[in-house]
């Protein structure tokens, strides 16, 4: 499941706020807060379209309660990278866990010794 960077941000911003409460409603106006805290101001119709494609790819779950949306993650941040790393290996690797592996490590030790 491919994610733009918008969407990671979102994601990461979701993961944060239901840190300690996995059960908190999060609003779209939550996530334009949140993500205004940490230096990333975007409008809010920018945050809804964006959301709504999480919700696309079913990521994200819609919800009504009163007269306000609310948003839930359909997974948690490990499992999203599992997934992630699951399609970035079929993507560059066919499918082999072992080459993805190799690959990580040599390019590791490249970046560190750089």
């Amino acid at each position: 499941m491919v994610c733009g960077s918008l969407e990671i941000e979102i994601l990461n911003t979701f993961w944060n706020l239901t840190s300690e409460n996995e059960d908190r409603d999060i609003s779209i106006q939550d996530i334009v807060d949140e993500l205004s805290k940490n230096g990333l101001e975007r409008a809010y119709t920018t945050i809804k379209t964006v959301m709504d494609r999480l919700v696309s790819k079913s990521i994200l779950v819609r919800y009504k309660s009163g007269k306000k949306f609310f948003y839930k993650t359909t997974m948690d941040k490990r499992e999203m990278a599992l997934d992630m790393m699951k399609e970035f290996t079929n993507n560059f690797f066919d499918g082999d866990i072992a080459s993805m592996v190799r690959f990580v490590e040599r390019e590791t030790v490249e970046l560190l010794v750089k």
